[in-house]
């Protein structure tokens, strides 16, 4: 059972339709975004001479991300069968949107197409005239047909009903259920800065949102936006503290990464955090901790109607855009007063070294933290 689950690489697979299907939802994010924040709405269809521009604007980027069971169901059967698993991934991924299987029908169907790719590739033979065809025409339209057909008579079904319940469940949660959701949410978005954890929660935040329950992916996005802000406002804290907490390199490193916060880009603080990882974390996931759990207590589960925007998805939240300000506002404090506590101060004539990430991880001794 071991060599399957490694041979099946279920994780592995995901992980790499994740990867294709984030720029996609960047992209469309900030359209809808900049679209929904000046007062566009999503519109059903565009007919010519009755939209405005920021009608199209969000139009645009709300159909692109409700493409995202396609997207996801395309790369993971991209992922298993290369090439020929595109056509029967796009073709699954369409099904599972047809019969409102959702997100998590998109993941499914993705699996079962590639591997049904996978399984006409290695057992369909052909005449050697034919074999030019395989790749082009008879891998795509059996592999398309059969995964098809499987999403809209068995798999459906059941995915629907789960999707059901689940929603249901979550949208009963109120009071501490959301404060905790919320924390674990917020926690988990931000450990390993974007890596296959963070992915794997949006990719579980993506699939509540297509069922209409906003309030984890804006937890997830936020907790993004405010982290790279909140390692600049350690530098600030550590300043008032009289510590030295990061090298010139490092300050050169936050004038990039704390405005790619602001649109929604963490990444950039992978420079700083991996001179430090254990710190770095600590500081992080207790400021995505604090975060979620005021965003998702507060809004009652509500959240950005967008999954992608930083700062942008504020306005697309209704009422509740003070609630995101004020969860992004409490994560920078948090990770920025907890870092600057508990790193190491750098002697004076250290501050032009260059750290690397290769460096030998201190243990964290809470005895180094200096107040004054």
């Amino acid at each position: 059972m071991k060599n399957f689950w490694k041979a099946a690489n279920f994780k592995g697979h995901l992980l790499t339709a994740i990867s294709y299907m984030i720029p996609i939802v960047c992209g469309a994010g900030f359209v809808i975004a900049i679209g929904m924040a000046f007062g566009g709405t999503s519109q059903d269809s565009l007919v010519m001479g009755k939209f405005n521009f920021l009608e199209a604007l969000a139009t645009l980027g709300g159909k692109a991300l409700g493409m995202l069971p396609v997207i996801i169901a395309t790369g993971i059967a991209f992922s298993i069968a290369g090439k020929p698993g595109i056509a029967p991934g796009f073709v699954v991924g369409l099904a599972a949107n047809s019969i409102s299987a959702g997100f998590i029908g998109g993941i499914i169907g993705g699996y079962v197409a590639g591997w049904i790719a996978v399984a006409v590739i290695k057992l369909v033979k052909v005449p050697s005239w034919a074999k030019g065809l395989m790749p082009t025409l008879i891998v795509p339209f059996l592999a398309s047909l059969s995964s098809g057909l499987i999403m809209v008579y068995i798999i459906g079904t059941p995915v629907s009903w789960f999707t059901s319940w689940l929603t249901n469940l979550l949208q009963s949660m109120s009071g501490a259920s959301n404060l905790i959701f919320g924390a674990v949410i917020g926690t988990l978005s931000i450990v390993d800065f974007g890596g296959p954890i963070n992915k794997t929660a949006f990719a579980f935040a993506l699939t509540l949102q297509a069922e209409g329950l906003n309030g984890a992916v804006t937890a997830l996005q936020l907790t993004n936006t405010a982290t790279p802000i909140g390692f600049g406002f350690a530098f600030l804290v550590a300043k008032l503290l009289r510590k030295n907490i990061y090298t010139r390199e490092e300050v050169e490193t936050l004038k990039s990464s704390m405005p790619m916060g602001v649109v929604n880009i963490v990444e950039g603080t992978i420079p700083i955090v991996m001179n430090d990882l254990v710190r770095g974390i600590v500081a992080a996931g207790l400021g995505g901790c604090v975060e979620g759990a005021i965003l998702m207590s507060l809004a009652n589960g509500e959240g950005a109607t967008i999954p992608f925007g930083g700062f942008l998805m504020l306005p697309t939240m209704g009422s509740n855009w003070w609630v995101g300000l004020l969860a992004i506002a409490a994560n920078v404090v948090v990770t920025g007063v907890v870092y600057a506590l508990i790193k190491k101060d750098i002697p004076a004539d250290q501050l032009d070294a260059v750290q690397s990430s290769s460096a030998e991880e201190e243990e964290l001794d809470l005895d180094d933290i200096k107040v004054m």
